[in-house]
């Protein structure tokens, strides 16, 4: 590999629903540079495993943990092995794993309320927690956060999910005061539309009318956010804490 894609090299990553989706490929562009991938995921085996093939020459670096980010429990099991199977500890945290329920509020079950917040909000305080204690000890790291526009705009049929991103954004803010005197930095990337499983059974009208709110009249790429994602971990970004990076195409 040349310097450009050994970027990561020696370096520990771990991608919270780290198998599909935007999460899959920020799990190959970590791989791709040399890092050691830790992908997250709660239940799709298959998905796993197909990320495991795309890996190629660069699955003995992968490793697939299943849980769910929102069981306490199961996320500190996880970091207590992590913290036994590797001592110069873990550099690096994507907290990406996320769900939607969507529904009007006035109808929506408390169930899908629990579920969302609990998955996406629980879930980044969770995996940053530990992800903490391990960083502090090395006295570095880099959390990352996958955000959404909806914390700032709103959609209707969202409210949970919206609440949830929100939160994320207010936490990383709070948090990245706590630990920058450690050389840790905590920042959130806030995707636009992105072209994945998630909007890929929208009829083709919807999809247009969608895209014609973008400026730049296109969605956007996963790689576009996996290519953020290792901006902001990168070791040069050390001075970039407490921000939002907005890949939305001008939204």
């Amino acid at each position: 590999m040349s310097a450009s894609q050994t970027q990561f090299e020696g370096q520990h990553v771990v991608v919270t629903g780290g198998t599909r989706g935007l999460g899959r490929a920020i799990s190959l562009a970590f791989l791709e540079q040399g890092a050691s991938v830790h992908a997250t995921y709660r239940s799709n085996q298959e998905a796993a495993e197909a990320l495991r093939e795309a890996a190629g020459a660069h699955a003995e670096r992968l490793s697939l943990h299943e849980f769910d980010v929102a069981d306490y429990d199961a996320v500190k099991a996880f970091w207590e092995e992590l913290d036994g199977a590797h001592e110069d500890g873990i550099q690096v945290l994507v907290s990406n794993a996320g769900l939607r329920r969507d529904g009007l509020l006035a109808m929506m079950p408390p169930k899908d309320w629990d579920d969302v917040l609990n998955t996406n909000l629980g879930g980044s305080f969770n995996m940053s927690k530990f992800a903490v204690q391990n960083m502090l000890r090395q006295r570095y790291g880099r959390i990352i956060l996958i955000t959404s526009p909806a914390a700032h705009f709103g959609f209707a049929g969202q409210c949970n999910y919206s609440a949830s991103k929100a939160g994320q954004i207010g936490m990383m803010r709070a948090l990245c005061k706590e630990v920058a005197r450690r050389n840790i930095t905590v920042n959130c990337i806030s995707p636009g539309f992105i072209d994945t499983e998630l909007i890929a059974d929208l009829p083709e009208d919807l999809r247009k009318q969608y895209a014609a709110t973008v400026p730049m009249r296109r969605f956007g790429a996963p790689e576009d956010i996996a290519y953020a994602a290792k901006c902001l971990a990168a070791r040069e970004a050390g001075y970039i804490t407490g921000t939002t990076l907005e890949v939305t195409g001008g939204l």
